[in-house]
């Protein structure tokens, strides 16, 4: 609300705009979706301009993006980035072999779904899914961490 030259505007919302616009996500890349992630990254679509930087340390990131087929020899992996990340954290799960196991299902080997190693807040479907589908993914998790939050006891 704008009176007489000055801007007012709760905390709260200040702090998860911030949030929202200024992600820095770390990059999982386990397969062929990861190559739809970089792509996303670059210059077509550009990540950056929404404030979305890629980071190499999971201590520096606060958004995971898993892109790809989850083997049960890389769960304790992503868990292990997972839990260095601080708080607050999302997840981003893109791509059928990182939603549900995809393909690979009902292989011994493989994880039906990242979200029974780490909570996920957005699932980008497609195999593999676009850069599109991704930013899209994305500005979701921007317009959920922008919501109002209940304050928990």
């Amino acid at each position: 609300m704008e009176r007489d030259g000055f801007v007012l505007a709760r905390l709260d919302d200040v702090v998860q705009a911030a949030r929202a616009n200024s992600l820095w996500f770390m990059t999982f890349g386990l397969a062929c979706c990861a190559v739809e992630m970089m792509h996303a990254a670059m210059a077509r679509y550009d990540l950056d301009q929404f404030g979305i930087i890629p980071r190499s340390s999971p201590r520096h990131s606060d958004l995971m993006i898993v892109a790809g087929t989850l083997t049960n020899k890389m769960a304790p992996a992503i868990r292990k980035v997972y839990d260095q990340m601080p708080e607050p954290r999302y997840v981003v799960s893109m791509g059928s072999c990182a939603n549900g196991g995809g393909y690979y299902h009902y292989s011994y080997s493989v994880v039906r779904g990242c979200d029974r190693i780490v909570p996920v807040d957005v699932y980008v479907p497609g195999c593999p899914p676009t850069a599109e589908a991704l930013l899209y993914g994305i500005l979701q998790l921007q317009a959920k961490i922008k919501r109002p939050r209940v304050i928990q006891r």
